[in-house]
């Protein structure tokens, strides 16, 4: 069952409750009786692997962009900052 957040335009309280999505929603706070309305609340929510529209359905530039990222293991917008890894000591033996 889904969580739905809710904030009483009364006293300015908000509180989370487990609905059913055939449930009515909440209209009096419980608090202070006065008015509630339901809020937009941001999600989680994230689409990883294949199956998706990004993975699956993407024209034909993206999944070239996509792929090329991958390739290079950049992604558009981030950089190392242009550093190289050290290079290992030169071992000089004296005879």
């Amino acid at each position: 069952m889904p969580i739905y957040e809710y904030e009483c335009l009364g006293c300015g309280k908000q509180c989370e409750v487990v609905q059913k999505f055939s449930d009515e929603p909440l209209s009096i706070c419980p608090d202070c009786g006065g008015r509630m309305h339901k809020l937009i609340s941001q999600t989680s929510f994230v689409l990883k692997g294949t199956g998706w529209y990004v993975t699956d359905y993407a024209s034909p530039e993206r999944k070239k962009a996509r792929d090329s990222e991958r390739k290079t293991g950049a992604k558009a917008g981030k950089s190392d900052g242009g550093s190289t890894p050290p290079k290992a000591a030169e071992t000089v033996s004296r005879n």
